[in-house]
């Protein structure tokens, strides 16, 4: 279906949800526009146009609301404004802005329902569109989900358009020229003799005007930004080492901070003794917290080496202490008891394996870290009547509403100033950092404080990606994959996540079996069913969620019953495959890795196929078994994303996802012991190391009208592909992350 029929179909269907909403929340607050948060503090001569246009005589200003996480969201945002407004980057300055409601992401909604991302059935786009209003009515401003892109395609390039129409009317008013013979050029409108009024000299004259709302978006055969390969606004100041990040960020008169927890999560601490710390060197205060204890000093230093002097009465685990009996919390979550839902069911299994010739298999994916490069921090000041916060978060109106109630303060008076991040893949959901911080604040009133986390305080109190454990059977005849039956038991990281922000998932988990029951294969006989293991450590989002392990099940046991039917890992996958967008990945990856060609001694191939979040990737991977270790050569990878914003940043981004896989795959886990994480830094968790990292080569397909993001749906892949490849390489097959336990690595 053409985009303008997609279009027409989905306005249809936001009316249709404007009354479902009404139901719940009143048609009204469904249809209406939330306040434009830049008009609270527009001065005379700022003309505010949309929530995200901003100019005076002073300059240009776009706000970018997508949290950057290095993921390059401020500059996609501001190219997609400037697309359309008719700027270029070098003439704009960006803000991250106040957290508001105008904001909202209503691209979550697409994750947010139990239908397959290639079904735009009836049924599905109705409660798409449905939870789309839902978001609006909430005002959910989240970064997360790989929706950056699409929510902002849309709506940011509408905001550009809308305001270089004001602009020119605005330019129409002063000349008396007709708004249809002006044109508009790098920041400036341009009468038909070829005088330029810069936008700056305009904005008094627009401000004073209604936005012209009822504006057509360019032809993509027009732009100059989109598509194009650009230079990310931020990437000077990252090459040289002044980009401010969260943690870098002083404000005058501050204190410093640290903090210590019961390293086994989420238990409280029973006592401490401070008296080793009390009087030393630069430390001004000892705070006791419900789990733990923060010190506030002169400097980040002397707050990490008091805490060292403190000795700590932690309370038990609430979870298994050891973990081999989180393992078999797992196992026994096989029953029905535990099932959450069956996803998917084709044919009639139990009777496809009703036989003797029957491939079975079990795999295990462990508890990973989020482990970002940037430590947590956050700076509070606290006051009778404001809180000010200084840290990078992807839920910046969560963090407003959660200080509120935490201090029984209003919404508005909690500030938070919205920072890059030096990563996330998750980590930036959750809020620790943030409530110690407002915590330790408010014992030194009117003072800013400085909260710092150690390394090893940051690994303690992560809440790690789920543990999971899959169960396969399946049949073949034929040389072909005729049934395939997969049980995945997992945590529900989506449960574990949503309690801690009081708003439980009310059904099944999506995310359980995530990458397996959306698989795009016709296997006759298929069935995939998610159980949910009672939570054991607490869990959150971890880059692509449940599809980072349950793509690892899916695609390792595919392979493992195209193996036994004796066909060609790649050949099978095509016939198997049912929807065109998989296909062309395949196809894709088969064309540059040219699958099929000879290999050399000890070398494999493999290939895995995962869809997460919207987004078909397929990858190939290439390895040599070598005397001392698998040594990983090559890596091919296609997707297929609807339309690329920044080709440089998607392949970025398609890269980095990569190297996250395969390097947590190889070389990650998080066990406890004694209710206590064993791995406390990088040199016991160390993903991929620079000397291990492949050849990575990626092609981005643009076949579809649905415009997806591209953050999350590489990681899956890379984990069976390399699996497969091994096993090609050497005939010895991993079911087990990470598989350092079980080979070498070069």
């Amino acid at each position: 279906m053409g985009r303008l029929k997609t279009i027409a179909r989905r306005s249809f269907l936001i009316g249709s949800a404007a009354i479902v909403g009404g139901v719940a929340f009143g048609a009204y607050m469904v249809r209406r526009d939330p306040e434009n948060p830049l008009t609270q503090d527009a001065s005379a001569g700022d003309a505010v146009f949309n929530p995200w246009v901003k100019i005076n005589a002073d300059g240009i200003m776009l706000v970018t609301p997508h949290t950057d996480l290095g993921q390059g969201a401020s500059t996609m945002q501001a190219m997609l404004i400037a697309e359309e407004l008719d700027v270029d980057l070098d003439q704009i300055t960006t803000t991250p802005g106040a957290p508001a409601a105008a904001y909202y992401n209503t691209a979550l909604a697409a994750e947010a329902v139990p239908f397959r991302s290639n079904d735009e059935g009836f049924a599905a786009e109705t409660m798409r569109s449905t939870m789309g209003a839902v978001m609006k009515v909430l005002g959910a401003q989240v970064t997360g989900g790989s929706t950056s892109v699409p929510d902002s395609f849309d709506k940011l390039r509408q905001a550009g358009a809308v305001a270089r129409e004001t602009l020119k009317a605005a330019a129409s008013a002063e000349t008396g020229i007709d708004a249809s013979q002006l044109k508009t050029e790098r920041g400036a409108v341009v009468l038909p003799d070829g005088t330029r009024m810069l936008y700056t000299t305009l904005a008094a004259r627009a401000a004073a005007m209604e936005p012209v709302t009822d504006v057509a978006l360019r032809d993509p055969s027009q732009w100059r930004l989109i598509g194009k390969p650009l230079q990310r606004m931020d990437i000077t100041a990252k090459s040289t080492g002044t980009q401010t990040y969260g943690i870098d960020v002083k404000v005058e008169g501050m204190l410093h901070a640290s903090v210590k927890m019961n390293p086994r999560k989420g238990a409280p601490m029973l006592g401490f003794d401070a008296s080793g710390a009390e009087g030393m060197r630069g430390v001004s205060k000892i705070v006791g917290l419900p789990n733990g204890v923060a010190v506030i000093a002169d400097n980040t230093w002397r707050a990490f080496r008091a805490l060292e002097e403190i000795e700590f009465d932690w309370a038990e685990a609430s979870f298994p202490a050891e973990q081999s009996d989180h393992w078999a919390a797992v196992e026994a979550s096989f029953t029905p008891d535990h099932l959450d839902k069956e996803w998917r069911h084709d044919g009639d299994v139990d009777a496809a394996l009703d036989g003797t010739d029957v491939v079975s298999a079990e795999y295990r994916a462990p508890y990973v870290a989020h482990q970002p490069l940037e430590p947590l921090s956050a700076i509070a000041t606290v006051t009778a009547d404001r809180v000010d916060i200084w840290a990078a978060h992807q839920l910046p109106r969560f963090v407003q509403q959660r200080i509120a109630a935490r201090l029984d303060m209003e919404t508005d008076q909690i500030f938070l100033h919205n920072q890059y991040a030096g990563g996330s893949f998750g980590h930036r959901l959750e809020f620790d950092n943030i409530d110690v911080a407002v915590d330790v604040a408010r014992e030194v009133a009117g003072t800013p404080v400085k909260l710092t986390f150690r390394r090893e305080e940051d690994f303690a109190q992560d809440y790690n990606r789920q543990i999971g454990m899959a169960r396969g059977r399946g049949a073949h005849s034929g040389g072909q994959v005729t049934a395939l039956d997969l049980d995945i038991a997992t945590v529900s990281s989506s449960r574990s996540q949503s309690g801690r922000l009081g708003a439980p998932v009310p059904g099944p988990d999506t995310q359980i079996a995530a990458g397996a029951w959306n698989m795009r294969y016709s296997v006759p006989d298929l069935r995939v069913r998610a159980y949910a293991v009672p939570e054991l450590a607490p869990t959150s989002s971890w880059r692509s969620v449940g599809a980072s392990t349950a793509g690892f099940f899916a695609e390792s046991f595919l392979d493992e019953l195209i193996h036994a039917a004796g066909a060609d890992p790649m050949a099978e996958r095509l016939r198997l495959v049912n929807d065109p967008d998989a296909r062309a990945v395949l196809e894709a990856v088969a064309e540059m890795s040219d699958w099929g060609s000879p290999l050399g001694p000890r070398q494999g191939r493999g290939v895995a196929l995962v869809t997460s979040f919207g987004v078909p990737v397929a990858e190939v991977v290439q390895v040599t078994d070598m005397d001392d270790g698998i040594k990983i050569d090559h890596v091919w990878v296609a997707a297929e994303v609807g339309r690329v914003v920044d080709p440089v940043t998607f392949e970025n981004q398609v890269a980095g996802g990569v190297v996250w896989g395969l390097g947590h795959a190889m070389n990650s886990e998080i066990t406890y012991s004694d209710g206590r994480a064993e791995q406390d830094n990088y040199h016991l968790a160390e993903g991929m190391r620079l000397h291990q990292c492949p050849v990575i080569e990626v092609r981005a397909l643009e076949n579809n009208d649905t415009i997806r993001g591209i953050g999350e749906p590489p990681v899956p892949p890379a984990a069976p592909a390399l699996a497969n490849a091994i096993f090609m390489a050497t005939g010895t097959r991993l079911r087990e992350m990470p598989f350092y336990n079980t080979v070498s690595f070069l």
